[in-house]
C-alpha cells in the first residue's frame, strides 16, 4: 500500500459492524465519484477541459524538466453541425460518444484523451516526440473516415481534421499560446480541404532546438 492510500478503516472499539465505519466508507465514496465527475466530460466519459488544462501544464512542466517533449493534437469533427442539424442532437451526441470510442481504443494507456468542448477532443501524448504522435493521430484521423456511425435507416459518414505540435525543453511558450499554436495547424487543416493532419514543418521543428531565444522568438511570433 502507498503513502497515499487510505488507511483502512478500524472500530475504535473493536466491533465487528460499526455505523460510523459504513458513514465513513459512503462519504469517501461519495467524493470519489465526485472528483471524478469534476474531471470527466458527462456524455463522453473523457476527461474535460478542466482537466485537459491541469493535465497538460503537467506534462509540459515535465518536459521543461526531463527534456522528454510532449506531444498534443487538437481534434475537430468536420461539418458537425450539418449532422445534428439533420439527424438531430440525439444522433450528435451518438456520433460523439463513437469517436470518443474510437480515440480512447487506438491510444496508449499513458495518453490523455480530452473533451476539448463541442465537437472537438484533444489528444496529449507524454513523452512522445512529434513524428510518433502525427502517426498515431492519422491512423485515428483514418479508422474515424473508415468506420461511420451505424443509425435506424443507414449510417453517417464522418471525418475529422487535426492539428498538431510538440513542447519540449527548449519551448518558450506558455499553455495558453501552446495550445493557440496547435490550434492555428487545425484551422489549416480546414482550410486545406478537411480530413487531414497539419502540424509544424519537421525541418522548423529541428531548427527550433538550434537556434537561440531571440530567434526561437521570431520564429514563435513571441513578443
Amino acid at each position: 500500500m502507498s503513502d497515499s492510500d487510505p488507511k483502512p478503516l478500524e472500530c475504535p472499539v473493536g466491533e465487528t459492524s460499526c455505523e460510523w465505519l459504513d458513514e465513513i466508507r459512503r462519504l469517501r465514496n461519495q467524493i470519489e465519484e465526485l472528483s471524478e465527475l469534476v474531471s470527466t466530460d458527462a456524455l463522453t466519459g473523457l476527461f474535460n477541459f478542466r482537466h485537459f488544462k491541469t493535465i497538460l501544464q503537467a506534462e509540459m512542466d515535465r518536459s521543461k524538466r526531463s527534456g522528454i517533449p510532449t506531444s498534443l493534437v487538437l481534434v475537430d469533427l468536420d461539418h458537425f453541425k450539418a449532422v445534428n442539424d439533420t439527424y438531430g442532437h440525439e444522433i450528435g451526441n451518438r456520433a460523439l460518444k463513437h469517436v470518443a470510442e474510437i480515440l480512447t481504443g487506438e491510444v496508449r494507456t499513458t495518453d490523455i484523451v480530452c473533451r476539448y468542448g463541442g465537437e472537438e477532443f484533444a489528444m496529449i501524448f507524454p513523452e512522445t516526440h512529434l513524428n510518433l504522435a502525427v502517426k498515431v493521430a492519422d491512423r485515428i484521423r483514418q479508422r474515424i473516415n473508415d468506420n461511420p456511425l451505424p443509425i435506424d435507416d443507414g449510417e453517417i459518414s464522418l471525418t475529422a481534421s487535426m492539428g498538431a505540435s510538440v513542447y519540449m525543453k527548449t519551448s518558450i511558450l506558455d499553455l495558453v499560446d501552446f495550445v493557440d499554436s496547435v490550434d492555428k495547424y487545425l484551422y489549416e487543416a480546414k482550410q486545406s480541404g478537411r480530413n487531414c493532419i497539419c502540424h509544424i514543418d519537421y525541418t522548423d521543428l529541428r531548427k527550433v532546438t538550434e537556434v537561440g531565444f531571440d530567434e526561437r522568438a521570431m520564429l514563435f511570433g513571441k513578443d
